[in-house]
């Protein structure tokens, strides 16, 4: 018998395709990538046309030594990596790295490790796509040329250790970008007015539309007293009811991206710990009374096609679960993308009658929760439409109209199985006994000041939204980019919330002044563009360096001759050391600055470096100084913490508010009271504020 050998990344998946393949086949794994560009140098031969000098990996030498060991013995080799371009380069490496020009070699690719999906690949062999690997090729030497040019930039100009990257330094001036929103937003006031009535029958609440004519909104006490005043005796009378369906499409079955959206958002679980815990499952879990088995389709894709295959299974499971009423018609269509025609299929279980409930005992907790949201989000892609029966009932009271509804499922389709949050319950109103022309007794006129809003802090599944959106990384890389951020401490998170730290700022400022195309979102969106015209055989890999390399070359002699650097350690102050006598100097941590002693390591004396403002503290009079939360985030508060509890996310100046006398705080190029019940702003005046 010939003896077959299959080569996978991954050893959790070894047992599995083994015990699908049978005795005739030997299964071992590569541990990921055996060859890449070295660590300690650029790895890419410039004067060469940027031709990529790939090594061995370190430590990887006693494992190509037993797999060349294997390959011997073997008549047929099958390179059976993640169906993905990373994988697709993968086996390429293999064939080099194990000598395999000579032999009999396939590449074979599965979606999900099932033992049909495994034994269908065998039988369709192919040749390496070097499309694929060409367009990996690409993204390593686009990531290693730009990475490896511009952090020697910031080594010099700020501090050593730091990185720059093509995808993260866009990524980070995203999140820069909004913390400036959020930080120079000036709240402006407005009004609502609601009204409780009622009828024999009921209570009724509306909300304040606006007049016959059009919707107005109430941005001021003035225009709120003037509606008072006018609606003071009125009558209230139904002036119309409008009866009507409302559909609820089924939600798309997940991709890579809205699988970490939702899962953040449903289960609190961060980017990382999602594509962990995927990959798990994916890989193969030992589920009782069935054996080991991948219990989802492969993670990292941005389509949302099914099989056709899929796709039966799941409606048979329907007809037979929830009734045929409940099947529905996926036709596998995203709005901004259009019909998906490509290799992958959605995130999806292997098996929809594996259910989630039949599996909770062989998997960990948080296994469970990211299966039976995948399960659900999938069984309800491929049924009904949920009905809702809306009534809209419009109260005219003068010449002013309220509004108010009321909705209840009248089939629920996909509800059935699956809610996020925005099929929360509404706030149930009996309107079904009104008619036009009802007489309504008045109860209550309630009004409530509002305050518009800055708009929110970026979460790892809004960030992961936007650079989906605007084009910015791929499937495989939304975890990287955001672990690499708080790797480096250039970001922090504040429960959900993704905040920039003072490192952050300093890194996204010397970008954006020195390399403006790097951080520019549109010119990393046209570079993934064209990393997909490679993958689709349209671009060669190696124009696409020729056309980026000078131009970075260009900006990095630029930027070394004219920037200044940033000075942020080691400065001197007149805080004396109470251990040594020595002047202590200002040091930079993963938190920001500290106090150290000069004299480390004989004394290590540190202490918190409180840096004075030039502003009393409006509580106390102490000085306000600059703090740091424990992740890092920069607020400002009073030195006499904890006797005084003064804190603002604001820079405070000295300059009172002409009006009600209370502090002010720095906003972008404007000063705002804080005392929302004032509201004064006015533009920034010079430097005498304290700033």
């Amino acid at each position: 018998m010939a003896k077959n050998l299959v080569i996978v990344e991954s050893p959790t998946k070894v047992n599995t395709i083994k015990k699908f393949l049978g005795k005739n086949y030997e299964v071992v794994a590569s541990n990921g990538h055996v060859r890449d560009l070295p660590k300690s140098a650029l790895g890419v031969d410039v004067d060469n046309d940027f031709e990529p000098k790939y090594i061995t990996i370190r430590g990887k030498g006693e494992l190509l030594a037993s797999l060349r060991k294997e390959v011997k013995k073997s008549d047929k080799i099958y390179l059976a990596t993640d169906p993905d371009r990373e994988g697709e380069a993968i086996s390429w490496h293999l064939i080099s790295a194990l000598n395999l020009d000579d032999k009999n070699v396939s590449r074979i690719s599965f979606n999900e490790i099932t033992k049909k999906a495994v034994k269908e690949a065998m039988k369709n062999p192919r040749d390496i796509d070097m499309d694929l690997v060409d367009a990996q090729q690409a993204r390593r030497v686009l990531d290693r040329v730009v990475g490896y040019e511009i952090s020697p930039v910031l080594w010099e100009k700020v501090k050593r250790g730091l990185s720059a990257g093509r995808v993260q330094s866009a990524a980070l001036n995203i999140i820069c970008n909004r913390e400036k929103e959020i930080s120079e937003f000036i709240p402006q006031e407005y009004y609502t007015l609601d009204v409780k009535l009622k009828n024999k029958k009921n209570n009724i609440e509306a909300s304040f539309y606006g007049n016959k004519d059009k919707k107005l909104d109430i941005n001021s006490k003035k225009e709120l007293d003037v509606i008072f005043n006018e609606l003071d005796g009125a009558s209230y009378k139904v002036e119309s009811v409008n009866n009507s369906k409302r559909e609820k499409k089924t939600p798309l079955p997940f991709t890579t991206s809205t699988m970490q959206q939702e899962a953040s958002k449903q289960l609190n679980f961060s980017i990382s710990k999602t594509m962990n815990i995927a990959q798990q499952l994916y890989e193969g879990i030992n589920i009782s009374k069935v054996g080991t088995v991948g219990l989802i389709t492969y993670l990292r894709t941005d389509s949302i096609r099914i099989s056709d295959e899929a796709k039966a299974s799941c409606k048979d499971y329907i007809a037979s679960e929830y009734g045929k009423e409940y099947v529905g018609d996926y036709k596998g269509v995203d709005k901004k993308k259009g019909k998906i025609q490509d290799a992958h299929e959605a995130i999806r279980p292997s098996d929809v009658t594996l259910t989630p409930s039949m599996v909770k005992s062989s998997l960990s907790p948080a296994q469970f929760k990211l299966y039976q949201l995948i399960w659900k989000r999938f069984v309800a892609s491929q049924m009904t439409n949920a009905m809702y029966d809306v009534i809209k009932v419009r109260i005219q009271a003068m010449d002013y109209i309220f509004q108010t509804s009321a909705s209840k499922v009248a089939f629920d389709g996909f509800l059935s199985v699956y809610k996020d949050d925005d099929d929360k319950e509404e706030k149930k109103q009996k309107l079904d006994s009104l008619k036009v022309g009802d007489e309504l007794d008045l109860v209550s006129l309630d009004e409530t000041q509002h305050f518009t809003q800055p708009p929110a802090h970026y979460t790892e599944a809004s960030i992961v939204r936007t650079l989906e959106e605007l084009g910015i990384g791929r499937p495989s890389t939304y975890s990287p980019i955001i672990t690499t951020l708080l790797k480096r401490r250039y970001i922090g998170k504040e429960g959900r919330n993704i905040f920039v730290t003072e490192m952050g700022e300093i890194v996204n400022d010397l970008m954006t002044k020195a390399f403006p195309d790097i951080v520019d979102e549109k010119f990393t969106a046209r570079l993934e563009e064209e990393l997909d015209g490679v993958e689709e055989g349209n671009i060669s890999w190696k124009d696409i360096i020729r056309d980026i390399y000078p131009k970075v070359e260009k900006e990095v002699k630029s930027a070394q001759e004219t920037l200044e650097k940033v000075t942020i350690l080691d400065e001197e102050t007149d805080v004396v050391c109470e251990e040594c006598g020595r002047n202590m100097v200002i040091k930079y941590g993963k938190f920001g600055k500290f106090l150290a002693c000069p004299g480390f390591p004989d004394c290590r004396n540190t202490k918190p470096f409180l840096e004075k403002i030039g502003v009393p503290c409006p509580k106390c009079g102490k000085d306000v100084i600059i703090c740091k939360t424990k992740k890092g985030r920069t607020y400002y508060g009073c030195e006499g913490y904890p006797d005084c509890d003064f804190m603002n996310w604001n820079r405070p100046v000295e300059k009172k508010c002409p009006k009600c006398k209370d502090y002010m705080v720095i906003k972008g190029k404007k000063l705002v009271c804080q005392n929302k019940e004032c509201g004064f702003v006015c533009d920034k005046e010079d430097k005498t504020q304290g700033e």
